[in-house]
């Protein structure tokens, strides 16, 4: 078990989708899909939905909040995200959908340690308080 930063709380659980490099909700996402779109990112096609999301780092504007935004109001977007470095814009997105929609999608922060750790599960579970387990899937 990893205790990790919540940003955003909720829990959660799905597969594992870990990034190999940052990406931009802004422009690399398709938020009606779930996708990845940028052409230059190795998850290029991948789809995000319903997964716990794995990635050091975003990349990206200040528009990034309204498409994590978006993506969890049509319900596109991962069960959760875990980064290693704070990213207030996904946490941004991710609060205003559980105000408007009531729909969460937790955002949490661990070390590179842990992170590491992480991307060896094939899914996790993530409780309220921010309790991150691996689950076999």
């Amino acid at each position: 078990m990893i205790n990790a930063r919540v940003l955003v709380g909720g829990a959660a659980h799905g597969p594992v989708l870990v990034l190999d490099e940052p990406l931009s909700f802004w422009g690399a996402y398709e938020p009606r899909t779930g996708v990845i779109l940028d052409v230059h990112h190795p998850q290029r096609g991948a789809c995000v939905t319903g997964t716990v999301l794995l990635m050091r780092e975003s990349k990206g504007s200040g528009a990034a909040p309204g498409a994590v935004a978006e993506s969890i109001r049509l319900g596109t977007a991962p069960a959760a995200i875990v980064l290693v470095k704070t990213d207030i814009n996904i946490a941004v997105g991710a609060e205003v959908a559980a105000a408007l929609y009531g729909t969460v999608c937790p955002v949490l922060t661990v070390t590179e340690d842990a992170f590491a750790s992480l991307c060896r599960a094939s899914a996790l579970r993530i409780s309220a308080s921010g309790e991150i387990t691996a689950e076999t899937v």
